[in-house]
């Protein structure tokens, strides 16, 4: 059943993102172009706005820059450039991305002497590079690791 609704979920998804992996890749920009710029996004969105507060802006900022991790996907496999490169740099600033989140939201709570709850935002950083990590290094050594209940979307 979960599969079932995981292979509906990638249509739904891919009918929305292949058009603009399509007109993206028409003005010339690249899949990496678009992986940097979204993590940019995402720093913007949890320093800029989530470290001093602003959740709202701040949340509305990181989900939009996020969907860009489904678009620079499916613009490189529109090129057929589905390398280890770009598999590198993707997965490179989704950690980036990841960890700026949770270090935003540690500094205003510290800022708001909430110590219990920065403490609980480092954990959460550091336990999220973890299982990152862990996943690399288990598929580095032949294994898989592809178990969870929250795993990303293939972008």
């Amino acid at each position: 059943m979960a599969k079932a609704l995981s292979v509906v979920a990638r249509a739904g998804i891919a009918r929305a993102v292949d058009p603009v992996a399509g007109a993206l890749l028409r003005i010339g920009i690249s899949p990496d172009a678009v992986t940097v710029l979204g993590t940019i996004g995402v720093l913007v969105g949890a320093c800029g706005f989530g470290a001093r507060g602003h959740f709202i802006a701040g949340t509305v900022i990181v989900t939009l820059s996020a969907f860009t991790d489904l678009i620079d996907g499916a613009m490189a496999r529109k090129l057929g450039r589905t390398g280890k490169f770009g598999a590198f740099i993707d997965s490179t600033m989704d950690r980036v991305a990841d960890g700026s989140i949770f270090a935003a939201v540690a500094y205003w709570l510290g800022t708001q002497h909430r110590t219990w709850g920065a403490a609980a935002a480092l954990i959460c950083l550091v336990a999220g590079q973890v299982v990152s990590y862990a996943k690399a290094r288990a598929e580095s050594l032949g294994m898989t690791a592809n178990v969870g209940v929250a795993e990303r979307p293939s972008g």
